[in-house]
């Protein structure tokens, strides 16, 4: 495992596919107020592999509107770095040669079931209704595994497009780690999440792949983030494990509801950071407002 520097490194990693709404702006600042207070470095990173929802346009907005929000960075896009590109749709070599190593060593395999097999497999039931394992927003179901070969087998394609690879996990293994945030936190494989795809067969790493890859490359010391990607982070640890890199520490924010009840999201344009600015609310008002949310 690579040594971990010795000064703080913290990253806010916005997904120009929306305007960034008031949920994000918490977190981001969380992030923002993390690193200063370590005197560390913040880095801005554009998370833009979604090619079909990705906009020029909102990732211009979120710069724009993190800056008037008062949050500041010291690398990306804007700024520049030693550990760039800042934007994924540039990175594509390392996520490759991440994959590559991942296959070698027979820790991924190609899946070639559809969606819709997918969907009808699917039986367990979602978080909010008492089980921790299963679906929930923006979660993978648990994968019956109709795909999964013999442990250890490596698989002979040698180019990652065509098919979705997944990551095998070894079934009843106990991930626990420490967040300052959430507390203590433990996850189990083949019940809270299966075998997960990092690597789509339109040839895009999946989310969990990039952003191991992305926050070891750009040597980030803590990840900032909010509360519905802890289990995100059970799966992240078992690739940085299997490629040899060291995990970040951790801090999940807890997630920005409305007044139903439901989690923030792009789709909620009044709260956007753009709509409250363009209301006439100042940056110490739009701060203000996540406290009474």
């Amino acid at each position: 495992m690579t040594a971990p520097p010795k000064e703080y490194r913290g990253r806010l990693a916005p997904s120009p596919t929306g305007l960034l709404h008031l949920g994000h702006a918490r977190t981001f600042w969380s992030a923002y107020e993390r690193a200063r207070d370590a005197d560390g470095v913040l880095i801005l990173r554009d998370e833009d592999l979604d090619t079909q929802r990705a906009r020029a346009d909102c990732a211009a907005a979120m710069t724009e509107d993190l800056r008037w929000l008062g949050i500041s960075w010291q690398e990306g896009p804007d700024v520049g770095g030693v550990f760039g590109p800042y934007r994924q749709s540039e990175r594509y070599g390392l996520y490759r040669d991440a994959w590559e190593r991942l296959r070698a060593g027979g820790r991924i395999y190609p899946c070639s079931c559809s969606r819709r097999e997918l969907a009808a497999s699917v039986s367990a039931p979602h978080e909010d209704e008492g089980a921790r394992g299963g679906v929930q927003d923006d979660d993978e179901p648990i994968y019956t595994g109709r795909c999964r070969p013999a442990a250890g087998a490596v698989a002979k394609a040698r180019e990652p497009a065509g098919v979705n690879w997944r990551f095998r996990v070894s079934d009843g293994e106990q991930i626990r780690f420490k967040d300052s945030g959430a507390g203590d936190e433990s996850y189990v494989a083949g019940r809270d999440f299966g075998d997960f795809v990092v690597w789509r067969r339109d040839d895009v790493p999946a989310y969990q792949l990039a952003c191991v890859v992305d926050d070891a490359a750009m040597r980030i010391t803590e990840v900032v983030r909010g509360a519905d990607l802890l289990k995100s982070t059970a799966r992240q640890i078992l690739l940085y494990r299997a490629l040899g890199l060291m995990p970040p520490g951790w801090h999940h924010c807890p997630l920005l509801r409305d007044r139903t009840g439901q989690r923030l999201a792009k789709r909620t344009d009044a709260l956007s950071l753009r709509a409250l600015r363009e209301r006439g609310l100042t940056p110490p008002e739009v701060r203000a407002m996540w406290q009474r949310e």
